[in-house]
């Protein structure tokens, strides 16, 4: 079983930047797709970015030219670093993994990956 790690997360101002971190308990997810997704309350999920085992990424709308996904192999990390957040960007982030199992999927953007590991998710609050 794998085990991911969110940090990062905390409360920050409009405009402010924020960087969400990842780590995997098992250095094949690297040759997976991984991607962060969030929740909240009224707006259910939404995978916000995406990036495959060839590094191509992806995102939502709602985001793109904002945030930008990337992974670290050597430390089994996946970044997503989030600038001119807004109070729409308020919610738990979790950071996902394919693992090949089938047992779920979910769209960052235009990349569909197989959603089998999640983290517990870390918190991000932007105030106005």
């Amino acid at each position: 079983q794998v085990q991911l790690v969110e940090s990062g997360g905390g409360s920050v101002q409009a405009g402010g930047s924020l960087r969400l971190s990842c780590v995997s308990s098992d250095h094949t997810t690297s040759n997976y797709c991984m991607g962060w997704f969030r929740e909240s309350p009224g707006k259910g999920r939404e995978g916000v970015a995406g990036i495959d085992s060839l590094g191509k990424a992806s995102y939502s709308d709602a985001v793109q030219g904002r945030f930008i996904i990337s992974r670290d192999r050597a430390t089994n990390t996946l970044y997503l670093q989030m600038n001119s957040l807004t109070p729409e960007d308020t919610a738990m982030y979790y950071c996902a993994t394919d693992w090949g199992l089938g047992l779920a999927r979910i769209k960052y953007g235009n990349l569909g990956c197989g959603m089998d590991y999640s983290g517990k998710g870390t918190l991000v609050t932007i105030s106005s």
